[in-house]
């Protein structure tokens, strides 16, 4: 099965790329929450890197509902 990127709609807190990078990787949501936070403040460019990320990544998939 092929490892897909999607933003997270179990776990998310603004648009849920943190916890899809999360899963993707597979490494805690927070962690990835905190990296964003740290290369925003030390290089100003996170808050876009991830309003960019939640443009291009799709949203994950829903279940499959009867």
């Amino acid at each position: 099965m092929n490892k897909r990127l999607y933003r997270s709609e179990k776990d998310k807190f603004l648009g849920g790329v943190c916890a899809g990078l999360g899963d993707y990787f597979g490494i805690d949501a927070t962690v990835v929450r905190l990296i964003f936070v740290l290369i925003t403040i030390f290089g100003g460019s996170g808050i876009l890197i991830y309003l960019i990320l939640w443009l291009i990544t799709p949203a994950e998939p829903l279940a499959n509902q009867d």
